[in-house]
């Protein structure tokens, strides 16, 4: 049975159609896309101890109960603070996992690396569950913050370099279908875990935990339904009358050789490519994280149409604006996936150096803009600029595989996209940090809370400047850091490929895909990634009600 996950048993046959690899890559990132929604859990599960007692409050630690002691304790409930550290847990183990089982993956292959993606973010899951029923926040770590996180990391490069492989001709779109995917988790992810939890809760419930369970049981079958159907072509497989195409201006960088991923941490231009997505994925991550309050606390009483500040809006109005400010965060969702998919599939017509210039240039003039819009109270000019920044935002995540095969080859891209992942680990320390701190030292100084943000747009504005001039230096990698005709030889040995030639020989037979077998595979994956689309457009709508 385990040989069913052998590399050499996902090699296609002539015949097999290409366009069933992205709904494989779908049905996994859709569902370890719910990383970006465990927020919905937070605030059940900070009063769940409260509830289970039959109480209206939540238990409230004493002042000697620090974040340790909270890992163990059974007396009190955990504090929205403290939960919030499962999120960077998430993004931490997710670059870590990809940098260290990245080479792994390009020599075990995608279905194998799904499969224990599937094991570990649905068993993280389910041990998570376990741990809130048991109040062992220490359980919820280990099991979604780690287990999950390394299986959030396994999980999101598994498709990177098999897409790229089979859509040489379009590797941006190819990579942004997939990379889609994991900004729309959220999506489906979160209105499902509202209707799971509003079914189960009681009296003495939250229904939390067995939430977890059905969603992590939802999840194992479409990410191992996922896995199972991922493929990979013969070494030298290329579309029917596709030949690369002659450098060109917006493509001199576009390689046909390959890089170790053995020697890529000495690669000047990889370093580079680390720091433009860095400084890109801080500015956007941090925004993302305070959408919500910022915009209640600039625009207030405005948004309900009063002319009174945040400080001196009551109960039922903050509650009101609050309502708003989710369509807000659900209107840069939509423009988070949409930008997925829109901008790398441009860059495949402008280049890939081109496209994140534009990131860095139009990121900074919006972000540089967004301290007058609100000055001026015009908030149709401060969420179009946001919703701007967060398409480009998601974009930086779906261009960069198709950035790292043009300069380093498509051989271990794979690998090298797993180790470039730590600068989202980074970024996801970093952009929050920047962005909270910044707010809480200018409140200190007794700055109103609609002018806090003013400053840290313009340190964003910064990141980019320093985003732009690395993007800028890029350069083709040195003839030195290519893997010789053998070397290449021997790592394609080592990834067990085989060449068309031996598909002849009758190693693999043809394969005939049908029409039906590609819509039953899309349909597969676009029905819930359309109700999620809908349950979104629908609370962003709250903002222009």
């Amino acid at each position: 049975m385990f040989h069913l996950l052998d590399k050499e048993r996902t090699i296609a046959g002539p015949g097999f159609n290409r366009w069933l690899v992205p709904p494989a890559a779908l049905a996994i990132h859709l569902c370890i896309g719910m990383a970006y929604g465990f927020s919905v859990f937070w605030l059940p599960l900070s009063r769940a101890l409260g509830v289970s007692q039959g109480l209206t409050e939540p238990i409230k630690c004493a002042a000697d109960i620090g974040f340790f002691a909270q890992l163990f304790t059974t007396t009190c409930d955990w504090q929205i603070s403290t939960l919030g550290w499962m999120y960077t847990l998430f993004f931490v183990f997710l670059g870590i996992s990809a940098a260290i089982w990245g080479g792994w993956l390009e020599h075990a292959g995608p279905r194998k690396a799904g499969v224990v993606a599937a094991f570990c973010w649905a068993g993280g899951m389910i041990f998570s569950a376990w741990g809130v029923y048991l109040h062992q926040f220490w359980m919820m770590i280990l099991g979604s913050g780690v287990i999950g996180g390394i299986g959030l990391g396994l999980g999101y490069i598994s498709p990177v370099s098999t897409l790229i492989k089979w859509f040489p001709d379009r590797r941006g779109m190819a990579t942004g279908m997939a990379i889609m995917g994991f900004g729309g988790g959220a999506m489906i992810g979160s209105p499902l875990a509202a209707m799971l939890m509003k079914n189960f809760a009681t009296p003495t419930s939250v229904g939390v935990a067995q939430t977890f369970v059905v969603m992590g049981v939802i999840y194992f079958i479409y990410m191992i339904i996922g896995a199972m159907s991922y493929r990979v072509p013969a070494s030298d497989w290329k579309p029917a009358g596709w030949t690369p195409p002659a450098a060109s201006a917006s493509k001199v960088m576009m390689t046909t050789r390959s890089v170790s991923v053995k020697k890529i941490w000495g690669i000047p231009q990889f370093w580079l490519v680390w720091m433009v997505l860095t400084m890109n994925v801080s500015a956007g991550i941090g925004v993302i994280g305070m959408s919500s309050p910022m915009l209640q606390e600039i625009f207030a009483g405005s948004l309900i149409g009063n002319a009174l500040s945040f400080g001196e809006l009551d109960k039922g109005q903050l509650a009101a604006i609050a309502g708003i400010a989710a369509g807000f965060t659900a209107l840069l969702s939509l423009f988070n996936i949409a930008g997925r998919f829109f901008w790398a599939s441009l860059s495949d017509k402008l280049g890939r150096k081109l496209t994140y210039s534009i990131f860095f240039v139009l990121g900074g003039i919006l972000y540089f803009s967004v301290p007058s819009s609100a000055a001026a109270g015009s908030l149709v000019l401060f969420v179009g600029a946001f919703c701007i920044i967060l398409s480009m935002y998601g974009g930086a995540f779906a261009t960069v595989p198709a950035y790292l095969a043009d300069l380093f080859g498509t051989q271990n891209v794979g690998a090298i996209h797993g180790r470039l992942l730590t600068a989202w680990s980074t970024a996801g320390i970093l952009g929050p940090v920047v962005v909270n701190y910044m707010r809480d030292y200018q409140l200190s100084l007794g700055i109103p809370k609609s002018q806090v943000y003013n400053q840290t747009m313009y340190i964003l504005v910064g990141m980019l400047v320093i985003g732009l001039i690395c993007n800028l230096m890029i350069r083709p990698v040195a003839d030195k850091w290519f893997m010789t005709d053998a070397e290449l030889a021997e790592e394609k040995k080592l990834a067990h490929e085989k060449a068309l030639n031996s598909l002849v020989k009758g190693e693999v037979g043809h394969e005939h895909t049908s029409m039906f077998t590609v819509i039953i595979a899309w349909a597969f994956v676009a029905i819930p990634l359309s109700w999620g689309i809908y349950k979104t457009f629908l609370s962003a709508m709250k903002l222009f009600a």
